[in-house]
């Protein structure tokens, strides 16, 4: 055999064996096993509101989204309540398996690191963080700040820098109550949280909300999927299109006043850090929200 017909040999077996090996693949079941079994399991957190409230009379924007998208696949909702999900940034560390889920909510990201490790469904509520303030226009320079870090899943350390730059004292509270209590007797002189959990607090009277400009506060939420899922994804996918066109989405956000996502890009280094220039703009006159 000559050089050349080996190499033209080699050359057809480095093409055609990835797509032989394709059709060794076990076949995507995912749609049919949630079918048989005649529901949609998904893993939520025990409480993170307003995604996931534990009140049955309004339990969270996820939990009706997902009731919503199994009812339009004539699927029943089963959840499994996993704590570690309102514990950890990391989605990875949340140690989930098919076997307990086939759909994962608790405020999940659409970013590329996300979707490193997971599939996603399209995006149906906007967060990121948001400033509670008398006077969003002054800024937060050289200013006690509480902080509550409800949402695991949005970036604390960007959140982290842009505080240091604006050299504000960071103080951690444990929950919403500490949070308010904290600027009703002004240990506070402006608060930084979820802005879905800063939209439904009851704030004392002149405070407004505002959500941090770029990145930070302009982050859409997904559900997530386990890669290789590809029957239910579609499946989920032309759920999500019949619901919003039936505006069924709109009014779960509409009872929690929640926005819609919006068209902001999430900018990002090599790296996947955000930029020094945005996080230093991140505080600067920042757009107050309808309550």
């Amino acid at each position: 055999m000559n050089a050349k017909l080996r190499r033209d040999l080699l050359a057809s077996l480095l093409v055609l064996t990835p797509l032989a090996l394709i059709y060794l693949l076990p076949p995507d079941t995912s749609l049919a096993e949630a079918r048989k079994a005649g529901a949609l399991g998904a893993c939520v957190p025990e409480r993170y509101a307003p995604l996931v409230t534990g009140d049955p009379a309004k339990p969270g924007i996820e939990i009706e989204l997902l009731r919503a998208l199994a009812e339009a696949l004539d699927l029943r909702l089963e959840t499994s309540v996993e704590p570690a999900m309102a514990r950890d940034f990391n989605p990875r560390n949340w140690r989930l398996t098919r076997a307990e889920c086939q759909v994962i909510a608790g405020g999940i990201v659409s970013s590329d690191a996300t979707r490193g490790f997971l599939d996603t469904t399209p995006s149906y509520v906007e967060s990121g963080w948001a400033l509670i303030a008398r006077d969003p226009a002054a800024g937060i320079e050289n200013r006690r700040v509480g902080v509550l870090t409800s949402l695991a899943t949005l970036d604390r350390v960007d959140l982290a820098s842009a505080l240091r730059a604006e050299h504000a004292e960071a103080v951690i509270v444990p929950s919403a109550a500490a949070l308010v209590a904290g600027l009703a007797d002004k240990s506070f002189a402006a608060a930084v949280t979820e802005r879905l959990l800063a939209q439904s607090l009851s704030l004392p009277p002149g405070w407004q909300v505002t959500p941090l400009p770029g990145s930070l506060g302009h982050v859409p939420l997904v559900l997530g999927l386990w890669k290789g899922d590809l029957t239910l994804k579609r499946a989920l996918a032309g759920a999500f299109d019949r619901l919003d066109r039936a505006g069924t989405i709109a009014a779960i956000r509409a009872r929690y006043g929640a926005a819609p996502p919006g068209q902001y890009r999430l900018r990002s280094n090599r790296d996947g850090s955000t930029s020094a220039e945005e996080i230093a703009r991140s505080f600067k006159k920042p757009a107050p929200l309808r309550r």
